[in-house]
């Protein structure tokens, strides 16, 4: 038996799945930072942009359409209507570049991506209120 053994100290093998995400834990933001929002909320993602030696935080609000991936790899889409034409951001949400991300309000969506609202013109492009009785579970 080797001394490591002895002590308690033997290093168990670990996968590369599980040392990439080990590496990665501590660049993970935690949960109070990301406030539980769902799709189909409407949100504010305050992003910090440098200009030269300036910073600024900008604030970008639409419609939470779609989530993807897990871990330090989690995105949002969100889409916001700018002059009659639809735009959409990529966001990483656990980038240093997102300050922070707030629900203006709660929206009831049934599909887990709205990306049928690409297709939407005018009022039926909107998405119905959760109802007021019920609670947000994330």
């Amino acid at each position: 038996m080797s001394p490591e053994a002895e002590n308690g100290l033997e290093k168990t093998p670990m996968n590369r799945q599980e040392l990439i995400e080990a590496v990665t834990q501590e660049q993970l933001k935690n949960n109070e930072e990301l406030n539980h929002f769902s799709v189909g909320d409407t949100i504010d993602v305050h992003v910090r942009i440098i200009e030269g030696d300036k910073e600024r935080v900008q604030v970008f609000q639409g419609v939470l359409i779609g989530m993807k991936g897990r871990g330090i790899n989690r995105t949002i889409t969100v889409r916001r209507i700018v002059a009659n034409e639809g735009v959409e951001r990529i966001f990483p949400l656990h980038s240093p570049r997102i300050a922070k991300i707030e629900v203006v309000r709660r929206g009831d969506a049934r599909r887990a991506k709205l990306y049928f609202l690409r297709n939407r013109v005018g009022k039926s492009r909107r998405l119905r209120d959760q109802r007021r009785g019920l609670k947000h579970f994330s």
